[in-house]
């Protein structure tokens, strides 16, 4: 017998295959770098480019610089009502996709206009209306503890637009949750079924739980479209981000300033959104695929 041929105790022989799958991931990865390094390059060009230009245009860049905190107190206000409206959004999508999937002819019904109503009519049109709207047919949206009138202007001011913000972004969301609903195969729900599940159970223990890989990034998506559609709660008086901006944009005439402060913030908090967003969905693709 030959030495070559004889494997020793604990030692281990290379597979080519999987050297090679190594080597092509590897190179993989550093194409991937050098192509974010030059994307990065190009939007550092660019940006220094916009900066070269505005400067051109006299930008006051000392105002800018001496009024930008006051816009970025707003981002806690901005933050507040997209986290809130939201979760409240996708509670009342839910619901209305399990009207929208229902048998029952009232839940369709119910559900169905309230997609319809929301969807055909504007988010600014229903911001006034629940603020201005509401208070004239008696519904006032006041909580308790805030005496000072101008505290409750304030509290009705960011309810009303919490309020518009989840009934808007509900009606859409319930077509995201019915598609997720949907997209579970026909056996599971027969399977759980056959277990002797209810409706109930059936959703929380085997549909939703899975529908949810479909659903969440979604979800993502509209709270990024959300952030940004919060500025138009700047109209009945909400001190967000929009808001202050506005007010010294009018104050001290200095429009372009100003509202390119309130841009670079929205466009900040939508850069870390969507960073965060991709990290949830990388993290939840590892989990499906194990």
């Amino acid at each position: 017998m030959s030495v070559d041929t004889v494997r020793q105790p604990g030692a281990t022989t290379a597979d080519p295959d999987l050297s090679m799958g190594l080597e092509l991931l590897a190179a993989q990865n550093r194409a991937r770098l050098i192509q974010s390094a030059k994307v990065g390059a190009v939007w550092v060009a660019l940006v220094a480019l916009m900066a070269a230009t505005l400067l051109q245009l006299r930008i006051d860049l000392p105002y800018i610089a001496g009024h930008f905190d006051y816009v970025v107190q707003g981002v806690l206000t901005t933050l507040w009502i997209s986290l809130v409206s939201i979760s409240i959004a996708t509670v009342l999508a839910l619901f209305g996709a399990l009207g929208r999937l229902s048998a029952n002819s009232v839940a369709q019904g119910v559900s169905g206009l309230y997609v319809s109503v929301i969807r055909g009519t504007p988010l600014l049109v229903q911001i006034w209306l629940i603020h201005l709207g509401l208070p004239q047919i008696g519904i006032e949206l006041i909580g308790l503890g805030f005496p000072r009138l101008g505290e409750l202007f304030i509290l009705r001011a960011i309810q009303s637009g919490i309020l518009a913000l989840s009934l808007n972004y509900g009606a859409y969301m319930t077509e995201v949750f019915r598609a997720g609903i949907q997209s579970i195969v026909h056996g599971q729900w027969e399977a759980a079924r056959s277990l002797g599940m209810t409706y109930g159970q059936m959703l929380r223990r085997v549909v939703l739980p899975q529908a949810l890989h479909v659903i969440i990034p979604d979800i993502g998506n509209n709270y990024i479209f959300m952030l940004k559609d919060s500025a138009l709660v700047s109209v009945i008086g909400v001190l967000e981000i929009t808001c202050r901006a506005s007010r010294l944009a009018r104050r001290d005439s200095k429009p372009m300033e100003m509202l390119l402060v309130a841009a670079a913030v929205y466009w900040i908090l939508t850069i870390i959104s969507s960073w965060l967003q991709s990290r949830l969905e990388n993290r939840m693709a590892r989990a499906y695929r194990h």
